[in-house]
């Protein structure tokens, strides 16, 4: 005969007693007065009574940030019939005082022995003095308390972290504990303090309840076969007794319900004890109690073989979605436990919220990761099923050269991911385009097509190419462009680079090169004053060698030396600044595109050594000009023909 005992403090504390009655009390009332009843974060840790509220009209706000989200979009008229209950972990003061500025009605199931802490950490600080809270920081019950705080506060959890807390041992400080922190380790903190010489104010607020439930716990573990600890994964105290039970017995199990026990851990137990947190409801107790009668066992433990039979690492199976959170999704599998989709197990997509893509009751189809997530849960995945079936359509894309197109999802030095159906594919920086990107960010979130030149799934090694594509398609332009160019033809491009030389300007399908020489009729010193990055320019066709293209703007209509016989016939007075100078004269520029040459000999009747010593470049000058050959393009100028003298002399030529 197997023998179960069942611990005496098992099941719902005084605190969560008073917060469930307190809770269904209004659901009670807002039936009749047609209100809306809202638990501010799950009243308790207990998904079965959290599922039973939900089910008749509670909503839950699951994050204290949706308080302004909820009410702040209604009318006075409609708050009023709205009804907010305070969790039994109870709020911080930023979370109530926010309550009560929507003028709500506000039922506060706090828990009385941790709004007594909130009043200690709220005087004690108020006080100047340093809290030091012991607990989970994590846990809303310990942010609550956080919150009261007025002044400088600690949050640790063992006598480890105690030793490095940054306080004055000679200054009192106020410290305090979860309400169902492991007693044990309370103390042990307790006793470094003490043994060390810190100036502490200890209050014991570990609940009479817990410590009573935890040395029962391990009492009855230290003397069973095997113990089975009941209650929700997200429960501290819960998870504390667990913890106690399991250094005392090895076969010590963590459960939330009935579905969630493995029968083939207590098949050959003859003693099996039984406890439960201080949110689990009383009826899941009995029905894990008279599950351990041995007429009851057999047809029980056959089921869950069933079940086990489909339900392993590896399978696939059916689920019906049953909740969608931001960051997680909770599935029927048909099986003792529920199965839990993470997000980083439905999507390779950061940061996505589950509720814009999932909905309660959506039939899907995910794969088993694992049987027990050390929670009671089976962890599925819905990306492994995506991502298999993926991995044939890229196969196929793959052997056919099919080009994809697919998101960027993530940016890295070397290259860029992008997915497609769950499946990553890497375009390393080399083959995202057929030139050099500096910047790489560019390409984030955008779409971009691709081929896949590498498929290796075992090794999770699939390469995409863009810079195949870019080539192929430029090959093509160039091939049209070619097939439609002459010499001489006008075309419009885009300037791509600039460089000392000249600039390369994109015609559609092939680079053509804008010489500097080509530039201007006149002298360029640099492209860049001409051109940029990213003008559109007008030029013509001067040549074409092969696949290269020589370009030029300097259009015969504009050639300065059309209008030259008439503009510089000789005799003529010109002015033009100083271009260059030579040992032999200064070339002066007329207009851009026409120099003219003075030569020394021409500048003074004085003797002049070097032009140097009478110009600089840039300086304005008038000559007359004294020769002119046009099939040269060369122009002679004089300054000597202008001066006094040699007027004299040409007057005396002359007669």
């Amino acid at each position: 005969m197997r023998e179960v005992i069942l611990a005496k403090t098992a099941g719902f504390c005084f605190g969560v007693k008073r917060a469930v009655d307190l809770t269904y009390e209004q659901v009670r009332k807002a039936k009749d007065e047609g209100k809306k009843v809202y638990t501010l974060g799950h009243i308790i840790h207990n998904e079965s009574v959290v599922s039973d509220l939900e089910k008749q009209g509670v909503t839950t706000i699951v994050d204290d940030s949706m308080i302004d989200e909820i009410f702040s979009g209604m009318s006075d008229e409609e708050r009023a019939d709205c009804v907010v209950v305070t969790r039994s972990h109870g709020i911080g003061k930023t979370v109530s005082d926010r309550l009560h500025a929507f003028k709500l009605a506000v039922v506060d199931a706090t828990c009385p022995f941790v709004k007594k802490i909130h009043d200690i950490v709220e005087e004690e600080s108020g006080e100047g003095k340093t809290v030091v809270i012991v607990g989970d920081a994590t846990h809303p019950e310990v942010k609550g308390i956080i919150d009261w705080c007025k002044g400088p506060y600690f949050v640790i959890s063992s006598a480890e972290e105690a030793q490095s807390l940054p306080i004055d041992r000679t200054k009192e400080f106020a410290l305090v504990s979860q309400t169902t922190f492991h007693t044990k380790k309370y103390q042990d903190i307790v006793d470094f303090f003490h043994a060390n010489d810190y100036n502490v104010k200890m209050y014991k607020t570990i609940c009479n309840a817990t410590e009573e439930r935890q040395r029962e716990a391990r009492s009855l573990a230290s003397g069973v076969d095997t113990m089975i600890v009941i209650g929700g994964k997200h429960s501290s105290n819960s998870r504390k007794l667990y913890e106690i039970c399991a250094e005392c017995c090895e076969h010590t199990c963590f459960i939330q319900t009935l579905v969630d026990l493995d029968f083939t851990v207590i098949e050959s137990a003859k003693r099996v004890g039984i406890t439960a947190g201080a949110s689990t409801p009383n009826h899941i107790i009995k029905e894990v109690q008279n599950s351990m009668a041995e007429e009851s066992f057999e047809e029980l433990l056959k089921q869950s073989e069933e079940s086990e039979s489909k339900i392993k690492p590896g399978s696939v199976v059916e689920g019906k979605v049953i909740s969608v959170k931001p960051d997680e999704i909770t599935v029927d599998i048909q099986y003792k436990a529920d199965g839990i989709i993470t997000r980083q197990e439905y999507s390779n997509t950061p940061n996505l919220d589950l509720t814009t893509v999932v909905n309660e009751g959506d039939p899907i189809t995910v794969k088993v990761i694992k049987t027990n997530d050390g929670e009671g849960q089976v962890l599925l995945s819905y990306k492994r099923v995506a991502a298999e079936k993926s991995y044939a359509e890229l196969e196929e894309a793959f052997e056919n050269a099919t080009v994809l197109k697919a998101p960027v999802t993530k940016v890295v030095e070397g290259g860029l991911t992008v997915t497609i159906n769950e499946v990553n594919v890497f375009i390393p920086a080399s083959l995202v385009s057929d030139t050099y990107e500096k910047n790489l960010e560019k390409f984030m979130d955008q779409e971009v097509e691709f081929v896949i030149t590498e498929f290796n799934p075992k090794k999770r090694r699939i390469i995409g190419n863009r810079k195949q594509l870019i080539v192929a398609e430029k090959a093509e332009l160039a091939k049209k462009l070619f097939e439609n160019i002459k010499v001489g033809d006008v075309v419009e491009g885009k300037v791509k680079n600039v460089t000392p030389f000249g600039a390369f300007i994109d015609l559609g399908g092939a680079d053509g090169l804008l010489h500097i020489s080509e530039m201007s009729w006149g002298r360029i010193d640099d492209p860049k004053s001409v051109v940029k990055v990213g003008d559109t320019v007008k030029t013509f066709i001067k040549e074409i060698n092969g696949e290269k293209i020589a370009l030029s703007l300097k259009f015969e209509d504009n050639n300065p030396w059309v209008t030259a016989a008439e503009k510089y016939a000789i005799g003529t007075e010109v002015t033009g600044k100083v271009a260059r100078m030579t040992t032999f004269g200064a070339f002066v520029e007329l207009e851009p595109g026409v120099d003219a040459l003075l030569h020394v000999s021409q500048i003074s009747n004085e003797h002049v050594e070097k032009p140097e010593d009478v110009f600089t470049i840039g300086q304005e000058i008038t000559a007359k000009v004294v020769d002119l050959k046009l099939d040269e393009k060369k122009i002679s100028l004089s300054i000597k023909a202008l001066l006094p003298e040699a007027a004299e002399e040409e007057t005396e030529a002359e007669e």
